[in-house]
């Protein structure tokens, strides 16, 4: 993952709604969404060279989602990052319990930032930075390839777009609204580049939401609403380097 717009019981119908880009090389082996058949049922992506997921639900409403810290720093770590939303998805600790045990074990993994949600806390955490884990609050947040909410300029204006979006959502809104806040293409304007230790045309072309660079881009977009009635829908759609193909929604239906 590398952009993650997420509304966190900011409206009373819909307490977690999330709009996410992943962003990847096309030709990393990859399962679109689907249930994985596990016990908690696991409704997920996987990534078939490592096994993990970028992003996931469970049935009873578990969540988490990573993206990786670009800092030009050298990969360090020798576990996968997708390793980390899927072990919470699997597993039965609370996202705070998680959360804590992700940040003692931060030297494992390349840079990260991870959410972990149990239905009832959305926390944060990352192995960059000195914040350390963190209850997430009410409200619109952004996430990118850096720390919780950092301003750049595709988490700022990302953000006002999916706000508009969410705040008249009940729940019933097309998943196409948020999917349009998802593919746009306009670059940050260069002096309002972040610098993460790449060269400056590469920030350049990474500072869309959505990305496109030949053999590496957006290559799946995400809609995921966890509603107050237990019900949920998550709607992907992927991509590869010549455009759309494919589009999928999973529903559960409420538990009211």
């Amino acid at each position: 993952m590398c952009l993650i717009l997420l509304a966190w019981q900011d409206n009373p119908d819909v307490p977690l709604i999330v709009a996410a880009n992943r962003d990847e090389f096309f030709r990393r082996p990859t399962t679109g969404v689907h249930w994985w058949g596990t016990e908690p049922d696991v409704l997920a992506g996987r990534d078939e060279l490592s096994g993990g997921t970028w992003m996931g639900v469970t049935a009873g409403k578990r969540f988490a989602a990573v993206t990786n810290f670009r800092d030009g720093a050298p990969a360090a770590g020798t576990l996968s990052r997708g390793d980390l939303p899927k072990d919470f998805l699997l597993g039965d600790l609370s996202a705070r319990e998680y959360c804590d045990a992700a940040t003692a074990r931060g030297g494992e993994f390349g840079g990260f930032s991870l959410f972990v949600s149990d239905g009832s806390e959305l926390w944060w955490t990352s192995n960059r930075g000195d914040t350390g884990p963190s209850m997430v609050q009410p409200g619109i947040h952004g996430l990118s390839n850096a720390l919780l909410d950092t301003p750049w300029p595709k988490v700022v204006d990302g953000k006002a777009a999916f706000a508009e979006v969410a705040a008249t959502d009940d729940g019933s809104a097309d998943p196409e609204d948020y999917l349009a806040v998802l593919t746009d293409t306009t670059k940050a304007p260069s002096g309002s580049l972040p610098d993460t230790g790449v060269p400056r045309l590469f920030e350049k072309l990474l500072s869309s939401r959505f990305i496109r660079m030949g053999s590496y881009g957006t290559r799946a977009s995400t809609v995921l609403r966890i509603r107050a009635d237990g019900s949920l829908d998550l709607t992907e759609r992927q991509f590869s380097w010549s455009g759309a193909t494919s589009t999928t929604t999973h529903r559960i239906a409420s538990s009211t």
